[in-house]
């Protein structure tokens, strides 16, 4: 009979805090909302926001016009398969006139219960279009390996 109510207890504790984890992440979720679009690292933090919430038209408006921009189609493609288990951490930023560069850090997790996840710096780059702040390079997995590719044509003798 003790061991019975043991058991009771510790089912009881177990379904708590799944409770309290559960009730934390969606207040998270929940809390992020965009920031400011005046910095390059604002544009970094709102466009992987975006991405994160789903909202593809305006992680899209953040891109660089350009002639080698991807397609909306195509953008969509692609992040519909970006990893959600990799976290971006904004943490400097250079501007130099029309130009930016913001050192990110990409933390993975780990995949396995005896594995650490790992950390890569980069730097995204932005430009200055029509007084806003675009993206022209993010690391994987919120960029596309092959957008804002020039397209060789070749020489014909």
């Amino acid at each position: 009979m003790k061991q019975d109510r043991f058991l009771f207890g510790i089912l009881i504790f177990i379904s708590v805090l799944v409770v309290a984890a559960l009730a934390l992440f969606i207040v998270r979720q929940e809390g992020r909302d965009y920031g400011p679009e005046e910095t390059p690292e604002g544009v970094v933090y709102n466009y992987v926001l975006a991405i994160q919430k789903g909202d593809f038209e305006r992680a899209y408006g953040y891109l660089a016009e350009d002639g080698n921009i991807p397609s909306y189609e195509y953008f969509l493609q692609t992040m519909r398969y970006a990893e959600p288990d990799v976290a971006l951490e904004i943490l400097s930023a250079r501007v130099d006139g029309e130009e930016a560069w913001v050192k990110v850090v990409l933390h993975y997790v780990s995949t396995g219960p005896f594995e650490t996840g790992w950390s890569s710096p980069d730097t995204a780059r932005l430009v200055k279009q029509e007084g806003e702040w675009k993206l022209t390079y993010l690391p994987a997995p919120y960029w596309g390996w092959d957008w804002y590719q020039v397209t060789v044509e070749p020489v014909k003798p």
